[in-house]
């Protein structure tokens, strides 16, 4: 059995919790532009793991909280997601993190 993705939204803070890959991202993905609504911050201190997929997905929604015109930074990026965002060469306006 998959282990499971959660979210939760508190003010303009978006909280994800679980792992962030391809079998249990569709929920979230349908939902995107609700979820993403008004959000600022990503706080990803929460999830255990990120696959190449839960990379795009992550990606996609910090792009759409900006195209709501969002300015948007990611807290707490664990080292798997690091690790992906390193061998994707990705740059700082797909992934901003939080500096502090």
């Amino acid at each position: 059995m998959a282990a499971s993705l959660s979210w939760q939204r508190n003010a303009q803070v978006l909280s994800l919790s679980g792992e962030l890959n391809s079998e249990n991202l569709s929920p979230l993905w349908e939902q995107r532009k609700e979820v993403v609504m008004g959000v600022t911050t990503f706080d990803l201190s929460a999830l255990t793991r990120v696959d190449t997929a839960g990379l795009a997905l992550l990606i996609h929604l910090v792009a759409e909280a900006k195209k709501q015109g969002n300015e948007v930074e990611l807290y707490q990026i664990s080292e798997n997601l690091q690790t992906l965002v390193q061998l994707y060469n990705l740059p700082e306006s797909l992934i901003p993190r939080r500096t502090a």
